[in-house]
């Protein structure tokens, strides 16, 4: 259990075959494939070999006879797809479910395509099926899959596992069974080994909306309608229609294996395509150019800034204030001389960065005067000086109506550490709010348990921030429970391991709760140094202080980490005291910042339960925040002593708020799925974590975003 565009053709299908050298393959691969009753690119059972959009976020639910699959499935990269299925066969006899239980299994599958559809030849993908798992569904398979038209195509493959079950034709060694009871370790002795049953089908997109499939499964369902005869597999045929509903949204329905009726559902999310086509907001003032200096030399002198000190930015602060804030961005202070002007400003409106770096070299091109040239723009987070974007002002006035002006800004801006900053700073004298406060729902869950698959308690979050200091806060949120039943959650732990995320940590102890209340301080000790100390009740299972340091240079794709924890548990029964549970963690990471938006973390070090080891995690992000990831723990704890699921892994997942609404705003959820939690490779949850903070004004992740700058 957890807590935590379609192009059109006109062709006949008799002409298929002279369409097939007349079509291009690009065209024909854009139309989006289907999804099989295993939530992966396929026919009906069986896969295929093409890959959903790059990008694409899908979750499908299918049903036949007594079996219910759930797929998340997320197509890495053009080639690479992978997923998670979580799936209950009502009746089915195993690991001590009887016959009137649902068993359920929880399995990943991964899929790479070795060979992109071409004019003459197929499209070819390798998989593995259940590949992390008990073993129940596992599978491998080589598959080709080739349009005749661009409406038909046709799939032929391979499978060995359960898909070699029925009709096999040869065998490729002995398959063994699975090497573990506790289940969620790569199978890889059984991959590619015992027998081999071809399979295939045909596809018919006979409009826009719907589309036909036909297809010889080669899954002989051996345990389910052969040992245990849940359901009665007469054909090794199956048919299916499917409707188009929406863009994002597929349904089907099924007459399958001679003797069932089957239906399945898909809903297909993509990061690249807004919910809300755009984002609103106010259009940006223009820039303000400068008089040419022929005409009005007086107008370049600088001669307003002869009294030296901080009385010139003194005077200019009003007004800059007052421009950047009517462009959603917060003056911190400013800094000022004839020739050039530093601003640390606040981003608190726009979900790019790039924006509001556009925003405030506008603002300044309307609020200095024309001797300034050089405009140095210092964003503040937690109170820390992140980046210097040095812009100069002849680019903003010259570029403004150019095309491709983003790219050529950019090729003219520089980035550098701004660990310290110009001298004569003064403050804006616009007063900042010291306290910033909400109300919001929430939502806590827990899925997987077999006794309640899905549990939940929705409510409502008060939470809130108090500025100390310049790198100071007090913060903290509390919840009111208003519905649910995690409270109702009653299955002891089995783990041998200090209970350090199981127990009471999988269901709500009180119906008001305060989650977290923390002194944080964060600061620059250094060039490319960031610190962060954190103390108090840093989260809803632990108290006690934080410390982190990271080195991360503005222009590099390399950060390096480490963070050392002190904690104690929190009381089950108490909403301030603490049980008797402490324990010193802390740990070392490296993180990097891979071309295309992907990005690896490996964390070394010492966890919750006292076990010694490593998590290595690798997101895809996108330009427009979404990212989703997935992360494995190995530690000294063995498969054994862990328990069900042998390691420590998962799926999170981020999706920005402006994505769905369309506003400009910096919100986001995330949540992370694993497929159980127990005690083994648990960390402390501390929020404000500094990585994520820092990087998201340097240099990389600002260029992913730069196409804003001028909006």
């Amino acid at each position: 259990m957890i807590l935590s565009d379609w192009r059109r053709f006109s062709a006949r299908p008799a002409a298929a075959l002279l369409l097939t050298a007349a079509v291009p393959m690009a065209a024909l691969a854009e139309t989006r494939p289907t999804l099989n009753f295993y939530g992966v690119t396929g026919l009906i059972d069986m896969p295929s070999a093409e890959g959903q959009p790059d990008g694409d976020f899908s979750l499908n639910v299918s049903r036949f006879g007594r079996t219910t699959r759930t797929t998340l499935t997320f197509q890495i990269s053009p080639r690479l797809q992978g997923s998670f299925r979580y799936t209950g066969v009502r009746g089915l006899t195993l690991g001590g479910f009887g016959p009137n239980d649902t068993y359920y299994d929880r399995s990943f599958d991964i899929r790479y395509r070795l060979l992109n559809e071409g004019l003459w030849w197929p499209a070819v993908t390798i998989g593995l099926q259940d590949f992390i798992g008990t073993g129940l569904f596992s599978g491998e398979y080589v598959v080709a899959t080739k349009h005749v038209s661009p409406r038909v195509k046709v799939t032929a493959g391979l499978g060995w596992g359960r898909l070699g079950s029925f009709g096999s034709f040869a065998n490729l060694g002995t398959r063994p069974a699975p090497g573990t009871a506790t289940g969620g370790t790569p199978n890889i002795k059984q991959w590619f080994r015992g027998p081999i049953a071809p399979f295939g089908g045909i596809e018919w997109q006979v409009s826009d909306k719907l589309g036909l499939k036909f297809e010889y499964s080669s899954d002989a369902y051996s345990e389910e309608a052969g040992k245990q005869g849940l359901f009665n597999r007469r054909s090794a045929l199956n048919i299916g229609a499917e409707y188009q509903l929406t863009e994002g949204v597929r349904l089907g329905a099924y007459y399958l294996y001679g003797s069932t009726l089957g239906f399945s559902a898909n809903i297909a999310l993509n990061p690249k395509r807004r919910a809300i086509t755009g984002i609103s907001g106010p259009a940006p003032a223009p820039v303000v150019l400068r008089p040419s200096r022929q005409s009005n030399p007086a107008a370049w002198s600088d001669s307003w800034a002869s009294a030296g000190g901080t009385a010139a930015a003194t005077s200019l602060g009003g007004k800059v204030a007052n421009q950047l804030q009517a462009e959603g961005v917060v003056l911190e202070s400013l800094a000022v001389t004839g020739s050039h002007v530093e601003v640390r400003i606040s981003n608190r409106l726009y979900d790019a960065n790039a924006q509001a770096i556009g925003r405030t070299a506008r603002a300044l091109t309307a609020t200095m005067p024309a001797s300034v040239e050089t405009f140095d723009i210092v964003p503040v987070e937690r109170g820390m000086d992140l980046a210097r974007v040095r812009v100069r002002r002849s680019d903003i006035e010259s570029l403004e109506h150019q095309p491709h002006n983003a790219a050529a800004l950019r090729q003219r801006v520089e980035f550098s550490d701004a660990a310290t900053v110009a001298p004569g700073h003064v403050p804006s004298p616009n007063k900042q709010r010291a306290l910033r406060w909400g109300v919001s729902p929430y939502l806590r869950y827990g899925l997987f348990d077999p006794s309640g698959p899905v549990r939940a308690d929705v409510g409502l979050r008060l939470s809130g921030e108090l500025r100390v200091a310049r790198g100071l806060y007090l913060s903290g949120s509390v919840t009111q429970r208003l519905a649910g039943n995690l409270s109702k959650y009653n299955k002891a732990s089995n783990s041998v391991l200090p209970h350090v995320r199981t127990d009471d940590y999988l269901r709500s102890r009180r119906s008001n709760e305060l989650e977290r209340l923390t002194l944080a301080w964060y600061a620059r000790p250094g060039a490319n140094l960031y610190s962060r100390v954190t103390a108090g009740y840093l989260e809803r299972g632990y108290g006690g202080i934080s410390g982190e340091l990271l080195w991360k240079p503005v222009d590099s794709r390399l950060a390096l980490g480490a963070e050392l924890n002190y904690v104690k548990q929190r009381s089950f029964t108490s909403a301030t005291g603490f049980a008797n549970y402490a324990i010193a963690t802390g740990h070392v990471s490296a993180y990097y910042a891979l071309p295309s938006g992907y990005h690896v973390q490996l964390d070394v070090g010492r966890y919750l339960a006292g076990d010694l080891g490593a998590t290595l995690s690798l997101d895809r992000e996108f330009a427009n925040g979404w990212r989703v990831g997935a992360f494995a723990t190995l530690t000294n704890v063995s498969a054994a002593r862990f328990g069900e699921g042998s390691f420590d892994k998962g799926i999170r997942l981020t999706i920005p708020v402006n994505w769905l609404i369309g506003a400009p705003v910096r919100a986001a959820a995330s949540t992370t799925i694993r497929p159980i939690q127990r005690d083994g490779g648990a960390r402390v949850d501390v929020t404000g974590r500094l990585y994520e903070t820092v990087r998201s004004w340097h240099m990389h992740r600002t260029d992913d975003q730069w196409g804003r700058v001028w909006r």
